[in-house]
């Protein structure tokens, strides 16, 4: 039986769910791993098989959704120096279509104003021009809230016309009232944007809330 081609959205019942879920485990299963990185377009490897993206402000924990994501705890380096990735880093998981990009981080504001733009050049001229890129993870921290850095980015990407999921991150540092607060208050955010996912996913990298979901999502575009 295929999987329903919208994710968890479109799940028509606890089944598909439940099908949906396993096969993200299958898919996480697989091991993944780093095979490049690019600091510039003429740098960027074949666009092949299914890629998805994940952005998001500098410190906002993409490292540590990578690693709790693949179940892999060193695969991507967590930093303690905010705005420490100035590239595209590419981790193909093993045996299936897809590829993980961690994107430069954004919103940081001791990085140079060269640097940031830099950074916002190459993430604008990577996403209207990647064939295969199929979704953007946009993850937000779920304890503070949204910046004009976040908004910016969802203009950028309603711009370039690429879909994009938000994540809120770090969700076991919130209560549970002020955190279905804040999933209120990004849903709404999402649906004012044309590119933007009607499913929100709250996550912890430290209790793995969410990562079930969040794997389904991408077997469901993997598939």
């Amino acid at each position: 039986m295929s999987l329903p081609a919208g994710g968890l959205i479109e799940a028509r019942d606890e089944e598909e769910r439940a099908r949906l879920i396993e096969a993200g485990r299958l898919l996480f299963a697989r091991h993944c791993a780093f095979f490049t990185a690019a600091q510039g377009l003429d740098h960027l490897p074949p666009p092949d098989g299914i890629e998805v993206a994940l952005a998001g402000r500098s410190n906002v924990g993409k490292s540590s959704l990578m690693n709790a994501l693949t179940g892999q705890t060193h695969l991507a380096r967590v930093s303690v120096t905010p705005g420490r990735t100035k590239q595209l880093n590419f981790f193909r998981v093993e045996e299936s279509p897809l590829t993980l990009v961690d994107m430069p981080g954004y919103g940081y504001a001791k990085a140079s104003k060269a640097v940031k733009e830099d950074w916002q050049g190459l993430m604008f001229d990577f996403l209207r021009g990647r064939p295969n890129l199929r979704r953007v993870l946009l993850l937000m921290d779920s304890r503070i809230e949204t910046k004009p850095s976040d908004t910016a980015v969802m203009d950028l990407l309603d711009r370039a016309a690429v879909p994009f999921q938000l994540i809120l991150t770090k969700a076991d540092s919130v209560k549970p009232g002020p955190l279905a607060r804040r999933r209120a208050e990004v849903e709404a955010l999402a649906r004012k944007h044309p590119a933007g996912h009607p499913l929100v996913i709250t996550s912890s990298s430290e209790t793995g809330l969410g990562m079930d979901e969040l794997r389904a999502e991408l077997a469901a575009l993997a598939a």
